[in-house]
């Protein structure tokens, strides 16, 4: 068990009981997965970058990323149908915990300028984010980078409202200003 799981069921799990008496503990919020997605505008002309990238996702995810496909053919973009476009990696149990932690704790730091995210939510109980460089990863060797790449990292919970939300991550140490 991670260090940020253990967390949530040792701390942050009765605090929230204690915050909402009136919910059942199998209504409290929580973590179901984390999504770290990458498009690729550049897969159209280089055929190597999926591979780079794919690479790099993996170090920072830990786990293989997966080839997303154009599913409609845009003439304007010189892009056809199933072209791969971007990666993607969908992180749950352990990994997705061990992720948030090292997140939390040194990537956002490493983030230049960084005052903490803001509090934009879906209105369905999830929360998004953008990453403009994928060089503030320290499992990434940055003399093997190529080029930089950002990537949109989704938190989903079961929260109801993205208040809940917001409230759980802040308990578990996320970043908010």
């Amino acid at each position: 068990m991670s260090r940020l799981q253990l967390k949530y069921k040792e701390q942050v799990l009765p605090e929230l009981k204690n915050l909402h008496p009136g919910k059942n503990a199998m209504d409290m919020a929580k973590m179901t997965k984390i999504v770290i997605s990458m498009g690729l505008s550049e897969a159209l002309k280089d055929k190597n970058a999926i591979q780079d990238h794919g690479k790099e996702l993996g170090l920072i995810a830990g786990q293989k990323a997966v080839a997303t496909k154009a599913k409609k053919a845009i003439s304007n973009f010189k892009l056809r149908e199933g072209q791969p476009i971007g990666l993607m990696v969908t992180l749950r149990g352990k990994k997705m915990y061990d992720f948030l932690d090292r997140f939390c704790n040194i990537v956002a730091p490493r983030i230049r300028d960084f005052r903490g995210f803001e509090k934009k939510g879906d209105r369905r109980g999830n929360f998004n984010f953008g990453i403009n460089d994928q060089q503030i990863f320290p499992e990434i060797n940055l003399d093997e980078v190529k080029r930089a790449q950002g990537m949109n990292i989704t938190i989903v919970t079961t929260a109801k409202t993205d208040d809940d939300c917001f409230e759980l991550l802040s308990m578990l140490g996320f970043p908010f200003k």
